[in-house]
């Protein structure tokens, strides 16, 4: 089976117009990527097939837009300011500066996640660890926040940060929405935009980035009356790796998951809502994706329950984190309610509460490099992009057969006919097959030819166009007049076929 290595997805990225390093005229800049016309369709199909999937089906569920430029008092209660730290640790000879854990893991020392700086100078030590670019040796290891500061105003005298997840705008913004809403729980807030992360050691591609997109939703709720049923599908098989089986990996029911570990069902269900997206919505085979439960130092502080989202990706060398699920508590709005003064707590039915929160978070670069990894097929034939049709980056291309003036004129028409409601391409530089190439190895799906037949009047095709479908290479005649409804509907995104997993009627909490 052919599998893409960093270096040669990178490749594939910047040939194709998909992604490349910032800057790269001047040489690139670590851990910044700037997405070609490509990529950008790529990234802005999947940010609205996940708001279709998991917000805009869902009742009280809202998108915001929050600022990338936070104060600081924000950032100093939710405790940011003081634990989003890495540990960092320098070479002694030339100054040479790596993250102490990855580069342990990256020489197969076993450390734990979130080992701290005692115990990563320990292993360094015993290991005779030495730096792998002048083979000098390391300092004392030291925590190092992961945020980027900066100062606002004139005088640069008032201290702010570029936001480290766009969680924190979602708490920030909590109270209003909730107030000018149906005032009901549950109550989902999504933000999907710029998160920043000065990264010591950016690495893998667009796994590690100073600048990333995340795609995050914070789901309010009452933790006594969350009344989710996982009925629709506790027979779903989802791989789990367990903290107390030591991060072993089985696969287990959802109604085992929560009979076995103890796992509410609000959160189940969950599980099996994200793990259908990738399966169903995405196309990633289903072994190829699990969750990793987190415990111990490795789990975050503020979270009761935490599981990392990982898909196997054979260039990132395994499974990988590609979002999250967090059950988070009340951590948040407790932590803001003390630093801004103000009581964050909500009154719902006969109750006031400070509502406890769920979170499913996304790293939509990591995901866009994980379709390509997941979804990209070479034989010695063809070099396809298997993408679901919704995430298309061109829906279709438009070739006249020939560079004849008649077959050029009657593609440029359809061309130019589609090309306001549609994402379609048109090409007439090389043969038919090369044509085919380029828009395989992209994720066209169909490919739309203009032959002699459509042009000849006399022809029982006049006015048809073959339409080649991506997948198997086959293709049919299809009338013009019928081409656009037939393209709208295969790019169009359909949550309704997912209804076996919606939770409508959790709700519906109406009195």
């Amino acid at each position: 089976m052919f599998a893409l290595n960093i270096e040669d997805l990178t490749a594939l990225a910047k040939r194709k117009g998909i992604f490349a390093p910032t800057a790269e005229i001047y040489g690139g800049a670590s851990g910044l990527y700037d997405y070609g016309h490509i990529g950008a369709a790529i990234k802005r199909r999947f940010e609205s097939v996940w708001m279709a999937y998991f917000v805009e089906r869902m009742e009280n569920y809202h998108l915001i837009d929050g600022s990338t430029i936070l104060p600081e008092k924000p950032l100093v209660a939710s405790g940011h300011a003081a634990l989003f730290n890495d540990i960092l640790v320098g070479c002694t000879k030339c100054n040479t500066y790596f993250r102490a854990d990855v580069l342990l893991k990256d020489l197969g020392i076993d450390v734990s996640e979130g080992a701290n700086a005692a115990e990563l100078d320990d292993a360094i030590s015993k290991n005779k660890v030495i730096c792998p670019k002048c083979k000098g040796t390391f300092g004392a290891s030291r925590a190092f926040n992961m945020m980027f500061d900066l100062y606002l105003g004139p005088e640069r005298n008032e201290k702010a940060y570029l936001r480290p997840e766009t969680a924190q705008s979602v708490y920030l913004n909590f109270f209003r929405e909730f107030s000018i809403s149906k005032k009901k729980l549950p109550f989902g807030l999504a933000a999907v935009g710029k998160a920043y992360r000065n990264e010591i050691s950016p690495r893998q591609g667009l796994y590690r980035l100073r600048e990333l997109t995340q795609a995050e939703l914070q789901i309010f709720f009452a933790p006594d009356s969350w009344g989710i049923s996982i009925d629709s599908i506790k027979d779903l098989k989802l791989n789990v790796a367990m903290y107390v089986n030591e991060g072993r990996q089985e696969s287990i029911s959802v109604q085992d998951i929560v009979e076995r570990y103890n796992i509410p069902q609000f959160y189940a269900f969950h599980m099996g809502l994200i793990n259908t997206f990738y399966t169903e919505v995405i196309g990633i085979s289903g072994d190829r994706i699990r969750f990793y439960e987190k415990g111990g130092n490795e789990k975050a502080f503020y979270n009761k329950l935490h599981m990392d989202i990982e898909v196997n990706v054979e260039s990132w060398g395994g499974f990988r984190e590609v979002g999250g699920l967090h059950y988070r508590t009340d951590y948040d709005l407790k932590a803001h309610s003390k630093g801004s003064g103000q009581d964050l707590s909500i009154r719902t039915g006969d109750k006031k509460l400070v509502p406890h929160v769920l979170e499913l978070s996304f790293g939509v670069d990591r995901n866009i490099w994980m379709m390509i990894d997941c979804l990209y097929e070479k034989t010695d034939s063809r070099s396809i992009l298997k993408l679901p049709k919704p995430l298309a980056p061109v829906i279709a291309g438009i070739f006249p057969l020939q560079r004849e003036d008649a077959l050029v004129r009657k593609a440029r028409e359809v061309y130019l006919s589609l090309k306001p409601i549609l994402s379609v391409e048109f090409d007439m530089s090389g043969s038919i097959g090369r044509r085919y190439a380029r828009m395989d190895e992209i994720g066209t799906p169909f490919c739309i030819t203009i032959d002699y037949d459509t042009v000849d009047r006399n022809s029982e095709n006049y006015d048809t166009v073959t339409l080649r479908n991506m997948e198997d290479k086959s293709q049919m005649r299809i009338k013009i007049s019928d081409m656009a409804d037939m393209l709208l509907q295969a790019s169009k995104f359909d949550p309704s076929r997912f209804s076996n997993i919606s939770n409508y009627a959790a709700y519906a909490d109406d009195d």
